[in-house]
C-alpha cells in the first residue's frame, strides 16, 4: 500500500455510554480490510478496523507470502539446472528455506502492519467483531471484554474465508494439516498425503516434494479444474516428474492416525476399489467457504449467507436497507484470491469515500492521498456504479486473474473456452507453443509451455488467455490489459514485443490467428 502519514483519528463521542463512534468500521484487518479502511478514510472519514488474529491476515502469514516463499527455491534451482555452465546443488537445504519463510512472515509478528495502520490514520481494535444491529458492531477483545462501536456511515465486512473439511470418517480426529499448518511447519516430514486437486494442493505438493518429502496427491477429479484442461494436465505431468505420486479419481472414504503424532493412513476409493496410503502427515486442501457464520449478519436480516454476502457492483451488500453495509474479498463468494479481493476493497473504499466523505476544500486530506473528492458529481457516480468506473468491480465477471506457482506456472485471465461458450459467445481458440519462440531458447535448454487465447469473433477481442510455462505469471498482466481494455486484435498487432523475449509469443499468437 501507499504510505500515508495521517494521524489516527480519535473516536468520536457517542450518545450511549460504553460505545465508541467512527465514521467507518471495517471487520477484518487482512489486506482486503486494510484497503477498504485506507481508501474510505482518504476524504476525511474516521476509520476503525477490527482484527482477532494478526493484522495482515491470511495472505501475509499463512497463505500467499509463505507459500510462494517455500516454492521459490525449487523453481530457482530448476531454472539454474536448465542453463549450461552453472554448478548447482542437487537438492534444497530445508533449513534455510524455512528460515527465509520465517523472515518473510516476520516470525508471525504483525508489529510492522500495525505501524502501517497507525501511519494511515486507521484505529485498530483487537478482538472479534460482529454486527449487532444497523451500523453497530461489537468487538470482543482477547480478555473477553466487549465494546460496541457505532459506525456513523458505513460498515464493511472483510472476514475472508475458512477451510472446508470433508465429512470423511476419522478425518477430523486424525488432526490433519490445513493450508496454515502446511505453510507454517517447523520441519519437513518424511512423507505427506495431500487431498485435493486445486491451487493449494498442487502448490504444496510441489513445495514439499522440493523440500525432500515423499508426496502422494489424491484428487477426486483432475487438477486445477477452474483452468483450461491442458493446464491441469501439464501440472500433473510435472508433479509426476518431480516424484509426486499423483492419483486422480481418488476419493477418501476413511482416515486413521496411529496415536498422537503417529503416521496417518488414508483409505480411498478409485476405479480399482479401496486402497490405502500412509504418510507422516496429511494435508487436506479441498477448498474454502466464505466466513459469514460468526459475524452477526442475522442481526440485520441476512440469514442465507453460506455461499457469501451478495453484493452489487459497488460492493454494497444486497438486502440491507440504507446502503450502509459493504463487503469485499472471499466473504462475498465472488472470487477467492487476494489480489481480486484488494481490487474489490479499493472499489468499496472509494464508494464510501465519495458517498460519505468531505471534499478536499472542507476537511478531506490533501495531495495524492485523496483518491475521489466527495463532490456531488462523484457521489452520484458512486451511487450509479457504471461498468468500468472506479466505483464498480467489473473485472470480477470478465477479467479475474489467477497464478498457480507450480512448475510449470499456470496463469490465466478472463474466460476459459468452456465458460465463454456457456456465455453464448462465438469464440475461436488460438494456441501456440511457448517453446517455439526465440526467448525460450535462450532461457533454458528444456523451456516448454503453451499459451491459449480465447477470441470473441464478433468483436475480434480477447476474452481469455491462459499461459503455462516457467514464470508464466510475469507475462499475465499484458494479457490482463488486453482483456480489460477490450483491445481489438488489429490494434494489438501494433504492440510490438521485444526480441528475444518469451513475450514474443504475442506476435506469434496474432500470426496464428491470421493477422
Amino acid at each position: 500500500m501507499a504510505e500515508n502519514t495521517a494521524p489516527v483519528a480519535p473516536p468520536a463521542p457517542s450518545a450511549d455510554a460504553g460505545t465508541l463512534q467512527y465514521d467507518v468500521v471495517v471487520i477484518g484487518a487482512g489486506p482486503v480490510g486494510e484497503n477498504v479502511a485506507d481508501r474510505a478514510g482518504r476524504t476525511g472519514l474516521s476509520t476503525a478496523i477490527f482484527e482477532a488474529e494478526l493484522v495482515g491476515g491470511e495472505c501475509s502469514y499463512w497463505a500467499c507470502m509463505p507459500s510462494k516463499t517455500l516454492l521459490r527455491p525449487g523453481a530457482a534451482l530448476a531454472a539454474a539446472r536448465d542453463v549450461p555452465g552453472l554448478t548447482v546443488a542437487p537438492t534444497l537445504d530445508p533449513g534455510p528455506v524455512l528460515a527465509w519463510r520465517d523472515q518473510i512472515t516476520d516470525d508471525w509478528d504483525d508489529a510492522g502492519q500495525v505501524e502501517w495502520l497507525d501511519g494511515a490514520g486507521i484505529a485498530l481494535l483487537r478482538g472479534h467483531g460482529r454486527v449487532v444491529g444497523p451500523r453497530r458492531v461489537e468487538v470482543t477483545d482477547p480478555d473477553g471484554n466487549r465494546t460496541v462501536v457505532e459506525a456513523r456511515y458505513a460498515v464493511a465486512v472483510a472476514t475472508g474465508s475458512v477451510p472446508v473439511l470433508p465429512e470423511v470418517p476419522g478425518l477430523a480426529e486424525s488432526a490433519p494439516w490445513g493450508s496454515r499448518e502446511a505453510t507454517a511447519a517447523e520441519e519437513v516430514p518424511a512423507s505427506v498425503v495431500v487431498v485435493g486437486g486445486g491451487v493449494v494442493a498442487c502448490e504444496m505438493a510441489t513445495a514439499y516434494s522440493d523440500l525432500g518429502a515423499h508426496v502422494t496427491l489424491l484428487a477426486r477429479h483432475g487438477l486445477l479444474g477452474g483452468a483450461e484442461p491442458f493446464a491441469g494436465e501439464a501440472v500433473a505431468a510435472s508433479l509426476a516428474d518431480l516424484g509426486v505420486d499423483v492419483r486422480t479419481g481418488a476419493s477418501p472414504v476413511r482416515v486413521a492416525r496411529d496415536g498422537v503424532g503417529g503416521p496417518v493412513t488414508v483409505t480411498y476409493q478409485d476405479e480399482a476399489g479401496e486402497r490405502d496410503v500412509t504418510a507422516a502427515e496429511l494435508l487436506v486442501a479441498t477448498g474454502r467457504v466464505p466466513r459469514t457464520q460468526d459475524v452477526g449478519l442475522d442481526s440485520v436480516g441476512l440469514t442465507d449467507t453460506a455461499h457469501g454476502l451478495e453484493v452489487d457492483e459497488a460492493m454494497r451488500v444486497r438486502g440491507v436497507e440504507g446502503g450502509w453495509l459493504f463487503a469485499a474479498g472471499d466473504v462475498t463468494g465472488r472470487v477467492a484470491t487476494t489480489h481480486q479481493g484488494k481490487y474489490q476493497a479499493r472499489v468499496a473504499g472509494d464508494v464510501i469515500a465519495a458517498t460519505f466523505g468531505a471534499a478536499p476544500s472542507d476537511g478531506g486530506r490533501s495531495g495524492d492521498a485523496v483518491p475521489v473528492p466527495a463532490t456531488e458529481e462523484n457521489r452520484a457516480a458512486a451511487r450509479a456504479a457504471e461498468p468500468w468506473s472506479r466505483f464498480a468491480a467489473s473485472a470480477d465477471h470478465v477479467a479475474q486473474t489467477q497464478v498457480v506457482f507450480t512448475r510449470p506456472q499456470v496463469a490465466w485471465v478472463g474466460l476459459t473456452e468452456r465458460k465463454a461458450r456457456e456465455a453464448g459467445l462465438d469464440v475461436r481458440v488460438v494456441d501456440y507453443d511457448l517453446g517455439w519462440v526465440s526467448g525460450a531458447h535462450v532461457t533454458g535448454r528444456s523451456y516448454a509451455g503453451r499459451v491459449s487465447a480465447v477470441v470473441d469473433e464478433s468483436r475480434r477481442v480477447l476474452v481469455g488467455v491462459t499461459l503455462v510455462g516457467p514464470e508464466a505469471g510475469e507475462m499475465l498482466h499484458a494479457a490482463t490489459v488486453a482483456v480489460v481494455g477490450e483491445v481489438p486484435l488489429e490494434r494489438l498487432w501494433h504492440a510490438v514485443p521485444a526480441y528475444p523475449t518469451v513475450s514474443e509469443v504475442w506476435l506469434r499468437l496474432l500470426e496464428t490467428y491470421g493477422l
